[in-house]
């Protein structure tokens, strides 16, 4: 990875972690989840409206380090519209990518996901990064 990409993806962590989207509640949210990382204390709790079986609003609440708070931020706004099935393949396609890990054939595009790619090389910084989706996996 170049510095300037490298420098880039850590302005867009930054700027969602700093002002993270969908950082709310939602009210009567029939899909919801709470995460927690005990060995740093990020918390989050996904909250999730679906319409039969795609994801029609998505938000969080907690508090965590930037790169937790920031993952939470940008799966939000990248599994709206998304059915069950493509918000749980991004999980799978996503973690794949901050563990290190090869995609699966014919996984989904990360798309601005990609910030994330560089976590792999912080063992201890891939639970930040996974906390908000691996919620999100038990709120579907």
């Amino acid at each position: 990875m170049t510095h300037e990409l490298r420098e880039l993806y850590q302005e867009v962590i930054l700027d969602h972690g700093k002002r993270p989207r969908n950082l709310r509640e939602i009210e009567g949210a029939r899909h919801k989840a709470d995460g927690y990382n005990p060995l740093c204390g990020d918390r989050a709790t996904i909250y999730l409206t679906l319409e039969g079986d795609v994801v029609k609003d998505a938000s969080f609440v907690g508090k965590g380090c930037s790169i937790s708070t920031a993952s939470a931020s940008m799966m939000t706004e990248a599994i709206k519209g998304k059915t069950r099935a493509e918000a749980e393949a991004l999980f799978e396609r996503f973690h794949a990518l901050v563990t290190g890990e090869a995609p699966a054939v014919g996984a989904p595009a990360l798309g601005k996901l990609e910030v994330f790619s560089g976590v792999s090389e912080f063992p201890v910084r891939v639970k930040c990064a996974s906390l908000p989706w691996h919620t999100l996996k038990a709120a579907l």
